[in-house]
């Protein structure tokens, strides 16, 4: 099963001297044509960069952002991309700032289903308070777990920004059922930039899914943090980037992703040292395999012996714990 995915990155539009209104409607207005295009090229999941109708404003901690604070899912931004997700059939992640009453604000993501159903809200957990990211001045940390929303099109997962260095939230997310988990985010060149392509692809393949990678471009004043360097990306299970758009230009990134890669076994179950019928395997017979495992790719009759292998493993340890059990028991009798 194939689902197509889109991200767009963009740059801000109009500038921070501009009301959050002001610049929530000219963000919301570049991005339309770029949502209606992932509608024409027939984009089953979308998914924007982190507080998309917004500038990065964490650096300011000025109170003037937080009148850029919506509802979910009563809010303009919601309830205007529930119209889209309908008319083109398709799912779309809206990364926003959330009012939940006054003074209580999250960053968060809305899933809305390709019906135009809102489905629910990640909230970002893990919120940083470093030198031009002051987001503790902005929002709290979430406090819904790490939920997994069943789309018309796959199980989907949200993790925004920061969350990413953190790899709890990843596996939290896929022993939740995530087949595909987007990240939206707002990064800047440095150290971060060489990570972009690591903990990302890493974590795809440590929990076998796809992960879409979103980040914002550009720089923006009177801040000037640095450069957000876009380089928005999917990934596989196995750790490949398979489309990647540019550092430094608007764009919508469209990617085919093979649904089937997601949770396939790395290769090979038998005990170390041994060979197929049992017997003893010679270091450089070992160190060969090795070798040819870096690009291994298992046959479906190799995956059957495996999951076989464990089964039986499973149902050895569960007699195990059932001896224990009838043991204790009768110590009780």
């Amino acid at each position: 099963m194939k689902v197509r995915a889109g991200l767009i990155q963009m740059s801000l539009k109009g500038d921070t001297s501009m009301s959050p209104e002001q610049i929530r409607e000219a963000m919301i207005e570049a991005h339309l044509p770029l949502i209606d295009e992932a509608g024409s090229k027939g984009v089953q999941i979308l998914c924007m960069q982190e507080v998309f109708t917004q500038p990065y404003f964490c650096p300011s901690q000025d109170a003037k952002w937080y009148a850029a604070v919506e509802k979910i899912p009563e809010g303009p931004t919601t309830k205007l991309m529930q119209e889209y997700a309908k008319k083109h059939n398709m799912v779309i992640v809206v990364p926003i700032y959330e009012e939940e009453m006054v003074g209580v604000y999250y960053n968060t993501a809305a899933v809305i289903d390709a019906d135009g159903e809102y489905l629910g809200k990640y909230r970002k957990n893990h919120i940083p308070h470093v030198a031009g990211f002051y987001e503790k001045f902005f929002f709290k940390p979430g406090n819904l777990g790490y939920p997994v929303f069943e789309t018309a099109y796959c199980n989907l997962g949200v993790y925004i920004c920061y969350d990413r260095h953190f790899p709890e939230g990843w596996r939290a997310l896929a022993l939740n059922g995530a087949e595909y988990i987007v990240n939206p985010s707002a990064t800047v060149a440095g150290l971060s930039q060489y990570l972009w392509e690591l903990e990302q692809p890493a974590s795809a393949v440590a929990n076998g899914c796809f992960i879409g990678a979103i980040n914002r471009v550009g720089s923006e004043e009177p801040w000037n943090i640095g450069k957000f360097y876009g380089s928005s990306y999917v990934v596989n299970p196995r750790g490949k980037i398979e489309a990647q758009l540019g550092e430094d230009e608007d764009g919508l990134l469209v990617h085919d992703m093979d649904m089937d890669m997601g949770g396939e076994e790395a290769p090979m179950e038998l005990d170390a040292g041994e060979d197929e019928e049992g017997g003893e395997k010679d270091e450089e017979e070992m160190l060969q395999e090795a070798l040819r495992g870096i690009n291994y790719v298992p046959s479906q009759k190799e995956v059957v012996k495996v999951v076989a292998q464990r089964v039986a493993r499973r149902l050895q340890e569960a007699k195990r714990a059932e001896a224990r059990l009838n043991r204790a028991l009768g110590k009780r009798r």
